[in-house]
C-alpha cells in the first residue's frame, strides 16, 4: 500500500495494479527501495524510454557530484554575433534595445550564477548592483553600458566556471556642420575670395562614413577644381572636411553632409542640411546691461542680450562662472531674469551666441550683490611689553572686522559711549592695516588715561545704504584682562563608553572671554565632525555617540578673536573610549549526530580594556563553566559524547568594563538540504489523456555530517493552491555522498504545476527542506516536451522537400557558404550567433527565375486525443515558431502553410511576409489548431534579382499557446514521427 496523488487533489491509499505505473522508489545503481513495472499496454515506445532512463542513472552513478560549466546564448535584438579568440563572442546591439543575456550551466549540486561586468574585482558592479540569477536583462541600453560581461557559476565544486561576452552597443548621433573662414585672409566681405572650411561631425560606433552633396550634386574628390574632401590628421577618422577654395558664386549653395554607419544593426544614415550664402557670418552679440550690476539682496535683475549679427540666426543661451543657472532662473530668448537674487547667486554671467559658423560669441557681465557679514573684534595690548594687562600710561588697540560686498563701499565710524568718535593725536583710527586682510579698522589709544575707560562702538555700513549696518561693542577698563585658560579638576583623562555623549571642556576666564578653539593634538586627524578646527563660545566640546576612533588627545587654544591679541593659551585633554569584547565567531551553525565529540572555540579580536575579560559557557540558560583569560585570546568549550540535550545553543560571553561581546553556536542534528537534480531527463510520459508522470531525483547534501537520514517527507501541492498532499519515503541503510535517489511522481494533472518539497528525518526530527516546481511541458507527440530543430544536423529533424516546388531549400553555414558574388544579402551567422552554426536558405542565384518557389515540410505529427475514447473533443492549440533572415534588395516572399490529413490540395496559410526586412535574425509566432495529424509549410518564392536569399533557423513546435519572451536557447530533441 502506498499514496498517490489522484485527479480530485485528495491524498489515497491505494494497491498496485497492472493498470497504473507503479508509484517507485530507486536509489542509484542499487534499486534496492523499489521497483518498476511496465504495463504491456503501454507500449515499445515507453519501454524503451524507460530502458534509457535506467541507462541514464547508471551514467550518473559514476559521478552524479560535477563542476559547474557555463555557456552564454543571446536573445534578443543582436545585430551581429563574432566569434572572438578563446572562443569568445562580440555581441553587437542597437542603443536603445533590450540587452538579453542567458548563462546556462550544468553541473551538480545546482550552480549559483552571478553576472557581472568586470571579472571580479571590487569594481565588479554595473548599473547598482550584480545580478543573481540565469539571465541578464537591461532594457534600452545605452552607449556607456557596452562592455566585457562576465557569466559566474560556482557549487562548491572545483574551481568557479566564469565565461565572458563582449558587449558593443552601436549609435549614430544627429551630425553637426561648423563653418570656418581661412586664418589671415582679412577681406571686407566675410567670403569674398575667401577660402572656407565646413567641417562635419558625428558620433557614432562603429566609426562614421561621411558624404558631402552640394544641392543635389554629390561631391567627391577631383570632381571640382574648388573642392577639397579630407580628413584632418588630428582628428583622422572623425570628422570630413570640405574645403572651398577661393569661393566662387556656384559655391554659394545648399550643403549637406550625410552621416552613415552603413546600415550596421539597421541604423540608418542621418544628415544635416548647411546653407552658404554671401551673408553667412559668425554671431556678434551686445549686452544692453551694465557692468557689474550692484543690486540688494531680493532684487530683481534682468539681463538682456541680444544678436547684431550672423548668419544663420545664432542661438543665444546664458551661463553663470561657467556652470547651469538656479533653478528660480528665466529665460526667455536672450533676455535672463533672476527674481529676489541672493548673495549665492552673484557671479559672472555670460551670454554665449552660436550658429556654427566661426567660434562662438561670448559677453559677460558681473553681477555683486551687497551685503555685510557680522564682523569680528581683537584687542592688542602694548607690544612692546612683557605684561599682556592693559595698564594706564600704555598704548591699546581695538581692531574690528567685517566683510562687505563691494569691499569699496565699506564705511566705518567708531564711537565712544554711545557718541562719536573722531580721529586725534592719542586717539588714532585707521581704516586699512597691511597686516590684516581688507574691511578692517582700527583704533589705536596712545598713553591709555582713566578717563579712556568706557564701551567703544565699531559700526560698519555700505554707502547709498540699504543694508542694515553692522556694530560691535567692545568694553575697555580696569577689569579688562587677558584670557587664562585651564581644564577643570576630574576633565582629564576623560574614560567614556563606546556610544556615549562625552563633553570635552576647558576653562577660560579673562574680558572679555574669547573663542576656543579645539582641535586633535596630531593636526592631521581629523575633529569628529571631519574638519581640522571646530569653535566653541563656552569652552565645551560636545561629542555625541563617541566611537573607539575618537580615542586621542584633544587642544583647546584661544583665539585672538574676541578677545586678546596675545600668544595664545593651550591645554590638552585626554578622551578614553572603553569598548566591549569583540569577538569571532558572532554565529556558527555546528550540525552533529548523536554520541560524537566537538570542540567550539570563541576568540577575542579586540577589547579595551583588555587587562581583565572574563568568559562564560552556557547552554541556553545553564552555566557550563566559567572562567578568566590569561595570555590566550580565546577558550573551548569541549564536548566528548554529544547527547539529546546537548542540542542547544551555546553562548560564550566575553566582559570587560565595558561590556560583553558574545560568541554563539547552534548544535543541531538537522540534516542537510537535498539537492534536486536537473540534468536528467524530467518526465515520464505516459499514454493516458488526463495525467502525466515525473521523475524525482536528488542527491543529500552532507548525509554523514548528522545521523542516518531514516525517510524523507514528500509534500506537494498544485501552484496556486493551499492544500498539501504527504507522503513519508522510507530510507534502507545509510546515504553515500554522490548517491542518485529517485522518486516516480503519477497521476499529476495536465496541465498543472506542482511545487514539490522535499524534507529529511533523522532521529532529531526533521531537516532542512528543498522546493521544486514540476511544470507540465506537454509534448506534440506523447513521448515528446517538444519539436525545436536547429538544423544542425544532415538529418535536419526529419524535414523534408516538396517534391512539387520549383527547387530546393539548401543547409548551409556562414562558415562555408560563398557570398563573392553576393555580398550583401543572406545571414552572416546562424541564429544564435555562430558562423559554424547552420540554417536553411533558398538560393537565389541562376538558374533560379523570378516567382519560383521552394518548400520545406516538418514532420508529420500527430494529435494526442483529449478524450479515453480516443477521439479529439476539441480542436487542441500549438504554437508555431521559428527564425527568419530576409535580407537583400531582392527579396521575394515568406510563407508558411498548415498542412493537415484529410485535407488533400488545401494547405492553410498561416503567416506571410515580404521584402527586404533588414540583416538581421527575426522571430515569427502563430497559433495553430489541427485537429487531424498535420504537417507545417515553409515556402520560399525568388524575387526579381539575384540579391533576395531568405534563410530559416530554430524551428519549434509547442503545446499551448505563445507565450513571450520568445526561449533563448538553442535544445535538440529526439523526434520520433508519428503516423499519418
Amino acid at each position: 500500500m502506498f499514496t498517490v496523488f489522484g485527479h480530485s487533489g485528495s491524498a489515497e491509499r491505494r494497491e498496485l495494479s497492472s493498470d497504473h505505473l507503479h508509484l517507485a522508489l530507486g536509489r542509484s545503481c542499487h534499486h534496492r527501495s523499489g521497483y518498476v513495472d511496465i504495463n504491456v499496454k503501454m507500449g515499445l515506445v515507453f519501454g524503451l524510454l524507460w530502458l534509457f532512463n535506467i541507462f541514464l542513472e547508471g551514467i550518473h552513478c559514476q559521478g552524479v557530484y560535477a563542476p559547474p560549466t557555463v555557456r552564454i546564448i543571446h536573445s534578443g535584438h543582436a545585430c551581429n554575433i563574432e566569434e572572438e579568440r578563446y572562443t569568445e563572442r562580440v555581441y553587437t546591439i542597437r542603443e536603445g534595445e533590450t540587452l538579453e543575456l542567458a548563462c546556462l550551466v550544468s553541473g551538480h549540486p545546482r550552480p549559483q550564477i552571478r553576472w557581472t561586468k568586470t571579472a571580479g574585482s571590487a569594481s565588479d558592479r554595473f548599473q547598482d548592483s550584480s545580478v543573481f540569477n540565469e539571465t541578464l536583462r537591461i532594457i534600452r541600453i545605452q552607449r556607456h553600458q557596452g562592455g566585457r560581461y562576465y557569466c559566474k557559476a560556482e557549487n562548491g565544486l572545483g574551481s568557479p566556471a566564469i565565461k565572458s561576452i563582449r558587449v558593443d552597443v552601436y549609435y549614430l548621433d544627429d551630425p553637426i556642420v561648423t563653418v570656418h573662414q581661412s586664418i589671415g585672409e582679412a577681406k571686407e566681405q566675410f567670403y569674398y575670395e575667401r577660402t572656407v572650411f565646413l567641417r562635419c561631425m558625428a558620433n557614432s560606433n562603429p566609426p562614421v562614413r561621411y558624404s558631402w552633396r552640394r544641392d543635389k550634386e554629390f561631391l567627391s574628390q577631383g570632381s571640382d577644381k574648388g573642392v577639397e574632401i579630407y580628413e584632418p590628421f588630428f582628428t583622422q577618422g572623425e570628422t570630413k572636411i570640405l574645403k572651398l577654395k577661393n569661393l566662387r558664386p556656384q559655391d554659394y549653395a545648399n550643403y549637406s553632409c550625410i552621416a552613415s554607419v552603413r546600415n550596421v544593426c539597421g541604423i540608418p544614415e542621418k544628415n544635416v542640411l548647411f546653407k552658404l550664402s554671401n551673408k553667412t557670418a559668425s554671431p556678434t552679440i551686445k549686452l544692453l546691461v551694465e557692468d557689474p550690476i550692484v543690486v540688494n539682496p531680493g532684487q530683481s535683475v534682468t539681463l538682456v542680450c541680444v544678436t547684431s549679427g550672423g548668419e544663420p540666426t545664432p542661438t543665444l543661451t546664458w551661463v553663470r562662472n561657467t556652470d547651469e543657472l538656479s533653478k528660480k532662473s528665466r529665460l526667455n530668448g536672450g533676455t535672463l531674469t533672476l527674481p529676489a537674487i541672493s548673495m549665492e547667486e552673484a557671479g559672472v554671467y555670460s551670454c554665449v551666441a552660436s550658429n556654427n559658423v566661426g567660434n562662438p560669441a561670448k559677453k559677460s557681465t558681473a553681477i555683486v550683490v551687497r551685503g555685510l557679514k557680522k564682523g569680528r573684534f581683537w584687542i592688542t595690548p602694548d607690544p612692546y611689553h612683557n605684561d599682556d594687562n592693559i595698564q594706564i600710561g600704555r598704548e591699546v588697540k581695538i581692531s574690528c572686522q567685517v566683510e562687505a560686498t563691494p569691499p569699496e563701499e565699506l564705511l566705518f565710524s567708531w564711537l565712544k559711549n554711545g557718541r562719536p568718535l573722531r580721529s586725534s593725536e592719542r586717539m588714532v583710527i585707521t581704516h586699512t592695516d597691511p597686516d590684516v586682510q581688507p574691511g578692517t579698522t582700527n583704533l589705536d589709544i596712545i598713553d591709555l588715561k582713566f578717563t579712556d575707560f568706557g564701551t567703544y562702538t565699531c559700526v560698519a555700513v555700505l554707502k547709498n545704504g540699504g543694508i542694515p549696518e553692522v556694530s560691535i561693542d567692545v568694553n575697555i577698563s580696569s577689569t579688562t584682562v587677558p584670557p587664562e585658560l585651564t581644564v577643570p579638576r576630574g576633565k582629564s583623562p576623560m574614560v567614556v563608553q563606546e556610544g556615549d555623549t562625552v563633553d570635552l571642556q576647558c576653562l577660560v576666564s579673562g574680558k572679555p572671554k574669547p573663542i576656543i578653539l579645539w582641535s586633535r593634538a596630531d593636526k592631521e586627524v581629523p575633529m569628529p565632525d571631519g574638519s581640522l578646527q571646530t569653535e566653541s563660545y563656552d569652552g565645551v566640546l560636545r561629542i555625541v555617540n563617541v566611537s573607539r576612533e575618537m580615542t586621542g588627545t584633544y587642544r583647546c587654544a584661544t583665539s585672538q578673536y574676541n578677545g586678546f591679541n596675545v600668544k595664545p593659551r593651550e591645554a590638552l585633554v585626554e578622551l578614553t573610549v572603553q569598548y566591549p569584547p569583540v569577538v569571532e565567531p558572532v554565529f556558527t551553525e555546528i550540525r552533529q549526530g548523536l554520541g560524537r565529540a566537538f570542540t567550539l572555540n570563541c576568540r577575542v579580536l579586540r577589547a579595551h580594556p583588555s587587562k581583565v575579560l572574563k568568559y562564560e559557557w552556557k547552554l541556553g540558560t545553564r552555566l557550563l563553566t566559567m572562567g578568566q583569560f590569561d595570555q590566550r585570546d580565546e577558550t573551548d568549550y569541549h564536548v566528548r559524547a554529544l547527547n539529546r540535550e546537548g542540542y542547544g545553543e551555546y553562548t560564550c560571553e566575553v566582559t570587560n568594563e565595558a561590556g560583553a561581546g558574545a560568541c554563539r553556536f547552534l548544535v543541531t542534528g538537522r540534516a542537510y538540504a537535498p539537492e534536486f537534480y536537473y540534468d536528467t531527463y524530467s518526465a515520464l510520459w505516459q499514454n493516458r489523456p488526463r495525467v502525466y508522470g515525473f521523475k524525482l531525483q536528488w542527491t543529500q547534501q552532507n548525509p554523514l555530517s548528522v545521523d542516518r537520514i531514516v525517510a524523507y517527507r514528500l509534500g506537494m501541492k498544485q501552484t496556486g493552491q493551499s492544500r498539501w498532499w504527504e507522503q513519508e519515503i522510507p530510507m534502507e541503510g545509510a546515504i553515500a555522498k554522490g548517491e542518485l535517489i529517485t522518486h516516480n511522481l503519477t497521476e499529476l494533472i495536465k496541465p498543472e504545476a506542482y511545487l514539490v518539497r522535499l524534507t529529511p528525518i533523522t532521529r532529531f526530527g526533521e531537516g532542512d527542506s528543498t522546493d521544486r516546481i514540476i511544470r507540465y511541458s506537454a509534448p506534440v507527440n506523447p513521448h515528446l516536451r517538444e519539436f525545436q530543430c536547429s538544423f544542425e544536423d544532415e538529418a535536419v529533424c526529419m524535414f523534408t522537400q516538396d517534391k512539387t516546388d520549383d527547387f530546393d531549400w539548401t543547409r548551409h553555414s556562414a562558415a562555408t557558404r560563398d557570398t563573392k558574388y553576393t555580398p550583401n544579402t543572406g545571414p552572416s551567422s546562424d541564429r544564435a550567433g555562430s558562423k559554424q552554426g547552420f540554417y536553411m536558405y533558398i538560393e537565389t542565384s541562376r538558374p533560379r527565375l523570378e516567382g519560383e518557389k521552394a518548400r520545406l515540410l516538418t514532420p508529420t505529427f500527430n494529435v494526442a486525443p483529449k478524450s479515453p475514447y480516443g477521439t479529439v473533443t476539441a480542436a487542441p492549440t500549438y504554437c508555431f515558431g521559428f527564425y527568419y533572415h530576409m535580407y537583400g534588395k531582392h527579396i521575394g516572399a515568406l510563407n508558411a502553410y498548415l498542412r493537415q490529413k484529410g485535407h488533400s490540395g488545401s494547405d492553410s496559410s498561416l503567416w506571410n511576409l515580404v521584402g527586404n526586412q533588414g540583416d538581421r535574425w527575426k522571430q515569427a509566432k502563430v497559433n495553430i489548431h489541427p485537429i487531424a495529424s498535420f504537417q507545417l509549410v515553409l515556402e520560399g518564392i525568388r524575387g526579381p534579382g539575384i540579391e533576395g536569399d531568405i534563410a530559416i533557423d530554430d524551428v519549434t513546435i509547442e503545446e499551448g499557446e505563445c507565450k513571450d519572451p520568445p526561449p533563448n536557447s538553442k535544445c535538440f530533441f529526439l523526434f520520433i514521427p508519428g503516423n499519418s
